[in-house]
C-alpha cells in the first residue's frame, strides 16, 4: 500500500483521466521513502475506464469514479470528496477537465497541475525565455505539445503549477525543459514530456510539503 496515512503529514487528493502514470511516479516515491510524510488520501477519475484506478486500486488507495456530466454538481460531489478524506493537496495528474474559480476558491494553493510545456515564473504572458537566452511563446491548453511542434521551437518541457481561474496561468512550482529532437511526433515527443513530468510531480510535492507540516 502505497500510504502511511496515520503518520502523514501531507494527505494528496490526485485527480486523473487516463493511463495514471505521474500518479504511479507519486506512489512510487511515497512507497521507496523518496517522499516522506506523504499519503495519497483518494484517487478520483472522470473516467471509468481510466487505467490509473487500476494502478490505485493495486496499491489498496481509495479510488472513485466520479462522472462528470454536469460540472457544478459534480463539483460539488468532488469538493464533498476532498473533505470527507480529509485532503491537503490536490494534484491534478492528467486531469481533463477544468475547474471553476467557485471550486478553486475553497482550496486556495492547494490544487496543483502538471502542464506540457514551459510557463512563466508567476504563469502569466505570452513568452517565455530558456536556459540558452531563446525567447519562445507560451503554449497553454490541451494541444500544448503539438503546438510547440508546429511552431518550430526547440525546447519545450514541463511545468507543476498552482492551479488559478486563468488556465495554465498560475504561479510556477517547478520546471524543466526538454529538447524538441528533429523528427519528433506528438507520441514521441510527449513520452520524454511524460519521463520529465514523474520527476517534476514528486519534486513538486516535496517542496509543498513544509507547508503542511
Amino acid at each position: 500500500m502505497a500510504n502511511n496515512y496515520e503518520n502523514a503529514s501531507l494527505h494528496l487528493g490526485v485527480l486523473i483521466s487516463g493511463s495514471g502514470s505521474n500518479l504511479q511516479a507519486l506512489i512510487d516515491a511515497i512507497e521507496s521513502k523518496e517522499l516522506q510524510n506523504v499519503a495519497i488520501a483518494l484517487v478520483v477519475s472522470n473516467r471509468a475506464g481510466a487505467q490509473g484506478l487500476q494502478r490505485a486500486l493495486r496499491h489498496k488507495i481509495p479510488t472513485i469514479y466520479l462522472p462528470w456530466n454536469e460540472p457544478q454538481e459534480s463539483e460539488a460531489k468532488l469538493v464533498a470528496l476532498l473533505r470527507l478524506f480529509q485532503v491537503d493537496l490536490i494534484v491534478l495528474a492528467g486531469w481533463m477537465r477544468i475547474l471553476s474559480a467557485g471550486f478553486l476558491a475553497q482550496f486556495p494553493r492547494r490544487v496543483i497541475n502538471l502542464h506540457p510545456a514551459l510557463l512563466p515564473d508567476d504563469g502569466t504572458g505570452s513568452h517565455y525565455i530558456t536556459s540558452d537566452g531563446t525567447t519562445i511563446p507560451v503554449f497553454r491548453g490541451l494541444h500544448a505539445i503539438r503546438q510547440a511542434l508546429e511552431s518550430g521551437v526547440t525546447i519545450t518541457g514541463s511545468t507543476v503549477h498552482y492551479v488559478t481561474a486563468e488556465v495554465d496561468a498560475g504561479p510556477v512550482i517547478c520546471r524543466e525543459e526538454v529538447k524538441i529532437e528533429s523528427g519528433d511526433t506528438e507520441e514521441s515527443l510527449h513520452e520524454r514530456i511524460k519521463r520529465v513530468e514523474h520527476r517534476l510531480i514528486v519534486e513538486a510535492v516535496r517542496r509543498l510539503r513544509s507547508e503542511f507540516a
